[in-house]
């Protein structure tokens, strides 16, 4: 389940817990992040952004011979 790595991440974090203008630009990363993921969900994504899907398959056919 744990690893030992985690349980000595865990103590250095609790020994030395990151600063609270850390915590608070990833909560802000995370929240910028739901936002774009909740614009996406709910208004859609612009089609000029989309790109087209390729040929599953291509025919290559032998060039004529003269």
């Amino acid at each position: 389940m744990f690893k030992p790595r985690h349980f000595l991440r865990m103590a250095r974090w609790a020994r030395n817990p990151p600063s609270a203008s850390a915590v608070k630009l990833v909560f802000g990363i995370v929240l910028v992040a739901l936002i774009i993921v909740g614009i996406e969900r709910y208004i859609g994504w612009p089609d000029a952004l989309t790109l087209e899907k390729p040929p599953r398959r291509v025919n290559m056919q032998p060039l004529p011979s003269e």
